[in-house]
């Protein structure tokens, strides 16, 4: 999902169940996308960098994690507050969930995606890490572009 208006934004808040302060407007929309390099950085670290990405995020955001239940969700752990602003909240939830990621040791279910012209994170969670593509545009270009290049050879 590409976001660059406040209604991209509106639709990643829904999509994504996010609860709490949305403010939509164009400095919302700026905020998130300005935290994309700190995300990707994370998604991208080896696990000891990893490690301390996630520990520098949850720091600058005095995060203290908390139960909470709402919304019809079972207890689970919200570490700032509902009235934070939404890219802060995103950095936070983003950091809790990797510490998951960390402590298993399944860095390697995160990768870059193997389209030439992507930059998307590719999260692997196949049975046997098979998932080279971020999507399926990807995925299909690719098989399109080995099927020409077959066709060319034969």
């Amino acid at each position: 999902m590409t976001i660059s208006t406040p209604d991209d934004l509106d639709a990643f808040f829904a999509d994504f169940a996010y609860t709490g302060r949305h403010d939509g407007d164009q400095a919302e929309v700026d905020a998130v996308l300005a935290i994309a390099p700190r995300l990707r950085a994370l998604l991208t670290a080896d696990r000891d960098d990893a490690a301390d990405i996630v520990n520098a995020m949850l720091r600058d955001a005095s995060a203290l994690p908390q139960l909470r239940r709402h919304d019809g969700h079972d207890w689970h752990l919200h570490a700032v507050g509902n009235d934070a602003p939404f890219a802060e909240r995103i950095v936070v939830e983003t950091a809790m969930a990797m510490i998951d990621v960390i402590r298993a040791d399944e860095m390697s279910r995160l990768s870059v995606c193997a389209d030439d012209t992507c930059e998307g994170i590719v999260l692997d969670l196949s049975r046997n890490r098979s998932k080279r593509f971020c999507s399926v545009t990807c995925g299909n270009r690719n098989a399109v572009a080995a099927y020409r290049a077959r066709q060319a050879d034969g």
